[in-house]
């Protein structure tokens, strides 16, 4: 008996060691190539940026050189923003300061496309939510799914983070004059759409996606807060009021039952994707702990979400077919994709990584980890006999876990590494069968991706965006206030994939009986859709729930459904299509 533990124990360490060796020899062949591989879809000077290389369209970030199955030879806001941040936090940590031309390119270029009109809009009637344009910087007017309410939000993040460099540095006209009216055209479209459904930063479902919410609400903390920098006093209060709306409404994606955040109010799937890992990531602030309001990487609720994300794909794809039910595995973007026969991606295996590493950072600097009833299946993968506590960094069970954890993490990059190609390209996606490359070659993204998870990894963190100390504010959006109350409704509707449940009704606040307008459902407890609307208190109140697909309105049946308040207090109501 004694003989058999100690071979376990021996095989666990040598697994372990693998993993690292693995992840440690991936890190220093993959950086400089991650690296070149980003700045080579840059243009002017970008190597593999084609038409992006004009004179005069400096700064425009290609999503891949490919042209054909898929042709990702444009230039997409979400994209762009997500990889300049990543090397304008390079620049402004001084990881690499010969950055900031490029830097500069960037900018001016986002600021000649927001003014570009396109089928979203123009700049002042909602173009800002224009998913992608062409190299050229000229509207892509083909059928796409729009509009895209992450890219606003995401650039103005990376421009801000930019934009406090310069101020530390005493740049303070060009911060004023130019990267202000660029960052406030963007705050100010999420300020004013948050609440409007928006396609998921898959460009497949029109709902309200948690990425969208999370970075929305990230963009509009740090807007506020650089406004207030710079004398904008004025934007402020605003921009604190939909930020306390977007934390409330954040809220509404955690599935407690499940143990998950559901990635999207609509669409008809599991909702376990992707979208919630990148959110983690993306808005980590390391001086918030573990915070479960803004779910952060280290967070009971995150954890807990990681688990069912990553054990998702475990029995899908032949590739990770024999692999330990605790051990690192090849993801995806969703389980149910079927895009390009629904493969791994390079860059959400990475995230998986690098929300764990980004967890150890926190553990690290708070000298202790907490194990709560709903993070408990995660860490029960590590150490089956944990329990609920908060363990000091001095304890073994502290070491223990935050040891094997590390394993986990570095076993994605070694995932990853197993199916990179010889020469280091990083292509979108790779096979589920097999592990070769598929899909559009040398994806940005995926360059981008190592390159931040690989800092996590390292222990880098960047800069605070105002996380800490958040709390829930006791009313949220149009709602509180004497003579409301809040009313749950719930109906029971089965949908097809795609199609999404809406209420409108004979009040202001279900939109007077408006199609357009109409509210919609949250799909988080499927086949109940639910939502909670603030309505007026002893009102008799009538409505009914439409489906929406693809175009199509279907109302339910007469008569009308009807409901009076109560006087205070909170209401629910059950209702079933009919």
């Amino acid at each position: 008996m004694r003989f058999t533990l100690l071979t376990s124990l021996l095989g666990l360490a040598l697994g372990a060691f693998a993993q690292s060796s693995a992840a440690d020899a991936y890190v220093a062949s993959e950086s400089p190539i991650a690296k070149a591989g980003v700045l080579a879809n840059i243009g002017p000077s970008g190597s593999k940026s084609n038409g992006a290389k004009a004179s005069d369209t400096p700064g425009v970030v290609i999503a891949s050189p490919s042209t054909s199955n898929p042709n990702y030879l444009y230039t997409w806001t979400r994209d762009s923003s997500l990889v300049f941040k990543a090397l304008i936090d390079q620049f402004t940590t001084g990881e690499d300061t010969s950055l900031r031309t490029l830097i500069d390119e960037f900018t001016s270029a986002e600021a000649i496309l927001q003014q570009v009109p396109n089928p979203s809009g123009t700049v002042s009637t909602g173009g800002l939510g224009e998913p992608k344009f062409n190299i050229d910087e000229t509207a892509f007017t083909d059928a796409w799914g729009r509009p895209q309410r992450d890219g606003p939000a995401l650039r103005a993040t990376a421009i801000i983070t930019y934009a406090n460099w310069l101020l530390d540095n005493g740049n303070t006209t060009y911060v004023t004059n130019t990267l202000w009216p660029i960052i406030k055209l963007d705050l100010d479209y999420v300020a004013s759409n948050w609440n409007q459904s928006t396609f998921d930063l898959w460009e497949e479902i029109n709902s309200s996606s948690f990425f969208t919410t999370a970075v929305q609400h990230r963009a509009l903390r740090e807007g506020a807060t650089f406004a207030n920098r710079i004398g904008q006093t004025s934007v402020v209060s605003g921009y604190t009021t939909q930020a306390n709306n977007l934390l409330c409404f954040l809220q509404s994606y955690w599935n407690p039952t499940g143990g998950y955040i559901t990635a999207n109010t609509g669409g008809g799937r599991s909702g376990k994707d992707a979208n919630t890992v990148l959110t983690s990531i993306h808005t980590f602030d390391p001086a918030a702990g573990c915070d479960a309001v803004t779910f952060q990487p280290c967070s009971d609720k995150a954890l807990s979400n990681l688990k069912v994300y990553v054990d998702a794909f475990r029995s899908i794809y032949s590739i990770n077919s024999g692999i330990a039910s605790n051990a690192a595995v090849a993801t995806g973007r969703y389980p149910e994709d079927s895009y390009m026969g629904g493969n791994p991606w390079y860059l959400t295996t990475s995230a998986v990584a690098e929300q764990l590493y980004d967890a150890l950072i926190v553990w690290n600097k708070l000298g202790a980890l907490n194990v709560t009833s709903t993070s408990l299946p995660f860490f029960q993968q590590f150490s089956s006999g944990v329990t609920v506590g908060t363990y000091s960094s001095s304890s073994s069970t502290f070491n223990t876990l935050t040891s094997a954890i590390k394993t986990f993490a570095d076993g994605f990059l070694a995932v990853n590494a197993k199916y990179t190609p010889s020469n280091g390209g990083l292509a979108e996606q790779y096979s589920r069968s097999n592990g070769s490359p598929i899909s559009a070659v040398d994806l940005t993204w995926s360059y981008a991706a190592a390159l931040t998870s690989f800092a996590a990894r390292s222990g880098k963190t960047y800069a605070s965006w105002g996380a800490a100390g958040l709390t829930l504010p006791t009313t949220c959006s149009g709602s509180g206030g004497a003579g409301t109350v809040a009313v749950t409704f719930n109906v029971q509707a089965t949908t097809v994939f795609g199609e999404n449940i809406y209420i409108t009704g004979s009040v202001p606040a279900l939109q007077n009986w408006s199609p357009d307008n109409a509210l919609i459902l949250s799909a988080a407890n499927y086949p109940t859709w639910s939502i909670t609307v603030n309505l007026p208190a002893s009102t008799t109140i009538e409505y009914k729930y439409i489906r929406k697909f693809n175009g199509a309105v279907t109302w339910e049946s007469d008569p009308n459904n009807s409901i009076t308040t109560p006087a205070s207090g909170t209401f629910t109501q059950n209702d079933t299509w009919r």
